[in-house]
């Protein structure tokens, strides 16, 4: 082949061009507030795959240090008190009380095609939770909250994971815990009466 003709055959090409991966953006906008209830105030209570098993009642708590699983979930996951690693610390629940976890155990929690494994503290406390997903889990999958827009969002795989929280069953949460703590309070009072 001559040259002539390779140079012929090489100007035919289209130079090649450099491709610019954007950075994938994890926020919110207006949009995303889309089939929320507004104005609300509500907790962001989301479902989520923990050990093969679509659980719901799951609170995301970006203040807490530690997951959470309280007894409803240990049993629905048919698990047993030898599952169990030994947990010292005690733990500071919601009203403020000190509680004594049973234990902890390590589990995995699948968002999409992602799987992170996570120790979960089990303590044998009243929640209407099942569940807290905490700081490791987020951190570990990237995750950026928002109760504002009832939604979970992080990066995979190239593109941007969504889940969106389920402000009913927050509210249903809601008024369970209120419903339950005047039986608490009252029962203090008749024991301080005592």
């Amino acid at each position: 082949m001559s040259v002539a003709r390779l140079l012929t055959e090489d100007s035919n090409l289209e130079p090649k061009r450099a491709r610019i991966e954007a950075p994938l953006v994890l926020g919110f906008s207006a949009d995303d507030k889309i089939r929320t209830i507004q104005l609300y105030d509500d907790a962001l209570v989301i479902t989520l795959r923990i050990e093969g098993y679509d659980v719901k009642r799951v609170l995301v708590d970006q203040g807490s240090t530690v997951e959470i699983m309280y007894p409803d979930l240990y049993k629905g996951l048919n698990l047993k008190l030898e599952d169990l690693t030994t947990y010292d610390s005690p733990l500071v629940s919601f009203e403020g009380k000190t509680v004594n976890p049973r234990g902890q155990i390590r589990l995995p929690i699948q968002t999409s095609s992602d799987v992170v494994e996570v120790d979960f503290i089990m303590v044998n406390a009243y929640s209407p939770y099942t569940a807290i997903v905490a700081r490791p889990w987020l951190h570990a999958l990237e995750v950026v909250s928002s109760t504002l827009h009832q939604k979970v969002k992080y990066p995979s795989n190239g593109q941007v994971i969504e889940i969106v929280g389920n402000q009913s069953m927050a509210r249903q949460c809601m008024v369970a815990a209120i419903l339950h703590r005047p039986n608490a309070e009252s029962l203090a009072s008749v024991e301080r009466n005592l």
